[in-house]
């Protein structure tokens, strides 16, 4: 044995050490089984492929042709309730995941159990249609924003109890699922199996190592509750397995809706969130000094967005650039103007706008609204086509096919994305045709007042389908 083969085997016996103090060490060490040693593949069995697998400074290697590394154990490998725990480290653009509950088989992706996905994107020069992101519950409840990023170990955490299901990527909980029990509500069930890795693809690199599992007791109870509208959940699965993003990216924390409740909210059905603050005159964020204390402040968690709402027409005067790029995006709406009299309107509020005639006002409308998209550094238009109480019941008069023109012309021009607004139910159908047909991109928003107008975007469910919107007709930030 050379000098060489002896250091490579000290250095696997340090990594297999390792794997076994950190077994005794996380978790107090009861009943944890360690199921990757660090330097073989003993108790695992490959289907399709047995080079997509290999070992690597000792961790596990998926890469090559579809193949799936299923843990085999001593011939007894049956979780039922557990807790299972790996680190994992993605390449760009590679794609895997890791199923549980579920059994060998020599071919295809594997049919019994649940998929948790591990798929950080990243590979600009090769774009994937895949939108299901590291977190996600496969096309159950989806992750839209990965909450790890490419090339760094990440910690990923999966629990079953009962028919409850969780994840965690590196400590931040991204599904909270309950199990349906009415039949056909899914096409995968809990039941009891074992584990698998997911070579996908030539171009897909993943690496896991520290792989572990403490079985818990078969009669727990299901700590979470199944979503209670049968319906709106198959929607959103349908919508899921085709990759349509499902994220609401104008969200407030206000009134009783706290950061907590918000997340609890997010995962019952899979909408990835948008968290959104107000910043302009008379805002919660008034200038530069406020704003900078509140990014200084402000802990995001990783599986959401942070967007500013930039309020009023003088918002740019007010803040950095610098600052505004902290943001993930800036989004506007045309409810605050100055009117051609030199009044300042604030369109939802009845005491501050004056319509007077209504096609002057809807000219002024449209003027400001061109003058906001070709000049006003922004991703979305928000609260779009909204008009004051007074004239809202001519909404299909006012907004003539002239005027929806400009609008959508001022869109399309500066690729600004058009908000499909469930609060206010807008825009009407027959303008997000327009947009779409002249590739305006989309995203779905609530503009929520507190907790319990939040809702499940039912108005933008309605308008996927009566539009024909699909994954690429959605702006993702």
């Amino acid at each position: 044995m050379n000098e060489l083969e002896k250091n490579m085997r000290k250095r696997n016996l340090l990594i297999a050490l390792g794997v076994l103090l950190l077994s005794s060490s996380c978790g107090g060490g009861d009943g944890w089984e360690v199921l990757f040693d660090g330097e073989s593949l003993q108790g695992w069995k490959a289907s399709e492929n047995q080079a997509s697998f290999r070992i690597q400074d000792g961790a596990i290697v998926c890469n090559g042709p579809r193949a799936h590394l299923f843990y085999v154990g001593d011939g007894e490998a049956a979780y039922q309730n557990f807790e299972f725990e790996a680190q994992v480290m993605t390449t760009p653009g590679s794609n895997s995941g890791i199923y549980f509950h579920t059994a060998f088989q020599e071919t295809g992706w594997p049919a019994k159990g649940y998929e948790a996905q591990v798929f950080n994107a990243g590979r600009k020069e090769k774009p994937s249609g895949e939108r299901k992101m590291t977190g996600s519950l496969y096309g159950i409840r989806n992750v839209w924003k990965t909450p790890a990023g490419n090339d760094e170990w990440f910690d990923y955490r999966i629990q079953v109890e009962g028919k409850t299901i969780r994840i965690w990527i590196n400590g931040a909980m991204t599904v909270d699922y309950t199990e349906l029990a009415e039949p056909g509500t899914g096409d995968r069930r809990l039941s009891v199996g074992t584990f698998a890795l997911q070579a996908h693809d030539p171009d897909s690199t993943v690496y896991y190592r520290n792989l572990r599992v403490r079985q818990l007791p078969d009669d727990l109870p299901s700590p979470g509750k199944p979503a209670s509208d049968l319906e709106l959940n198959r929607r959103f699965m349908e919508l899921s397995r085709g990759n349509l993003p499902l994220m609401d990216l104008h969200v407030h924390l206000k009134g009783d809706l706290t950061m907590e409740r918000a997340l609890e909210h997010s995962r019952l059905y899979g909408i990835t969130y948008g968290l959104a603050v107000n910043c302009g005159l008379d805002n919660p964020i008034p200038d530069e000094e406020a704003l900078q204390k509140f990014l200084s402040e402000y802990q995001q968690p990783p599986q959401t967005y942070l967007a500013m709402q930039a309020e009023g027409r003088e918002w740019l005067e007010l803040f950095s650039r610098e600052s505004i790029d902290k943001f993930d995006y800036v989004f506007t709406d045309a409810m605050t103007w100055t009117n051609d009299d030199g009044k300042r309107m604030r369109l939802w509020v009845r005491d501050e706008v004056e319509v007077g005639d209504p096609q002057r006002f809807m000219d002024m409308l449209v003027s400001r609204t061109e003058t906001i998209l070709d000049n006003e550094p922004i991703n979305i238009f928000v609260n779009p086509t909204f008009l004051p109480e007074e004239i809202a019941d001519r909404y299909e008069e006012l907004w003539t096919e002239e005027r929806i023109d400009k609008v959508v012309q001022a869109l399309a021009r500066n690729q600004i994305a058009l908000e499909i607004n469930n609060r206010y139910r807008l825009p009407s159908p027959s303008i997000i045709k327009k947009a779409k047909a002249a590739g305006v991109k989309f995203t779905f928003g609530t503009n929520n007042g507190g907790a319990e107008d939040l809702r499940h975007l039912e108005y933008c469910l309605d308008m996927i389908e009566e539009c024909g919107l699909d994954r690429n007709d959605m702006w993702i930030p």
